[in-house]
């Protein structure tokens, strides 16, 4: 898909931004919407506002946005996409589809492509959703975020080839997942904690070059036919490490416990599945263990998250850290709590970068 410009709607009235024209038959136009709380609330049930003009396969598109929806759909977002061009001496196919910016599953170009066509003409311009999205669902969900969201639209002009051959998405993804699930084929095997796992030898070294050197480098011959023994790993972190490498997602974590001392065992696993990650260089599953770390830094777990990240250079984690640390509730609290003591005795380069954040 070409990008075909973007359109950034902050006072309901009309949008700015750029507008890019593609001429191939396929390409995606964004629509951003910021100060979404304001918008809905002076923008009256069945009142649209468009985006710019965009052009895609030869003719100019735009895309009608409805606050609080079109007539009758008054607790929803309606979204509609428009066919501009006036006296279109031939009808156009259509294949579109609205998105979240973060819902890639539906941006793929063969997911589109797979959608059944609307029919577009001058006499029936106009094909969208009258119910897009419920208010209050989207008020609730990760896709407001700073009262600002952004839909990508999708479309492509069919031809006959669209039409009749369907391409459908990958599932390389899903198929590596059952393998894992299936364990055939498996030839390699894992001592973790006195629990055995069983693995492919090709999927651990496509994915982590420690694997790579572990099973097919000079030591592959200790390797064969044998367990492999994994040590100061406990079982369940390494059971999460082999279920990423598989399905390049963060494991769910199974934590039967109240909810703040279930937290806490969920840092404690997320905090030994990063260092796993590190060890095994998987810098995909150590980014994603750093982005859930963060929601658990607080003023007892702060200096011990930090420690973490300064020991497996998680740069991103530390600043996260440091920016709790800064702020002068946090600060107090934490030197009430003696937190700033395991710091100064174990890593006292860190607390001299503490310092030099404040100074600056």
């Amino acid at each position: 898909m070409s990008f075909a410009g973007i359109s950034l709607i902050s006072d309901g009235k009309a949008a700015i931004g750029q507008s890019i024209d593609v001429a191939t038959a396929s390409g995606y136009h964004l629509l951003v919407v910021n100060g979404y709380s304001r918008i809905n609330a002076t923008t009256p049930n069945g009142m649209k506002i468009l985006s710019l003009a965009f052009m895609v396969g030869g003719h100019r598109w735009c895309i009608w946005f409805y606050p609080n929806g079109d007539r009758g759909s008054a607790d929803s977002i309606s979204l509609f996409l428009h066919l501009i061009d006036e006296n279109v001496a031939e009808v156009l196919k259509v294949q579109y589809e609205f998105s979240f910016i973060d819902e890639l599953q539906y941006q793929d170009s063969a997911f589109i492509r797979a959608r059944k066509p609307d029919i577009f003409s001058s006499s029936k311009p106009s094909w969208g959703y009258k119910s897009f999205t419920k208010r209050d669902v989207l008020e609730k969900s990760k896709h407001l975020k700073d009262d600002c969201f952004t839909i990508r639209c999708d479309l492509s002009i069919a031809t006959t080839i669209d039409l009749f051959i369907k391409v459908p998405p990958s599932g390389i993804q899903q198929d590596i997942s059952d393998l894992f699930l299936s364990k055939e084929g498996t030839d390699v095997r894992f001592m973790v904690s006195g629990e055995k796992f069983a693995a492919h030898r090709c999927v651990l070294a496509a994915r982590s070059a420690v694997f790579k050197t572990e099973l097919f480098g000079p030591m592959k011959e200790s390797t064969v036919a044998s367990v492999i023994d994994v040590e100061d790993m406990e079982a369940k972190v390494f059971s999460a490490l082999l279920e990423f490498i598989y399905t390049d997602t963060l494991p769910d974590m199974e934590i039967d416990m109240g909810e703040e001392e279930g937290g806490a065992q969920e840092a404690l696993f997320l905090q030994h599945l990063l260092a796993a990650a590190d060890r095994y260089d998987l810098q995909r599953l150590k980014a994603l263990c750093e982005e859930k770390l963060c929601e658990h830094i607080g003023v007892v777990s702060v200096t011990t998250i930090l420690a973490l990240a300064e020991q497996h250079s998680c740069s991103g984690l530390k600043e996260v850290c440091f920016e709790f640390i800064k702020t002068p509730a946090n600060l107090k609290a934490i030197t009430l709590a003696d937190g700033l003591e395991g710091i100064t005795r174990t890593c006292p380069s860190l607390l001299k970068e503490l310092i030099a954040k404040f100074a600056s």
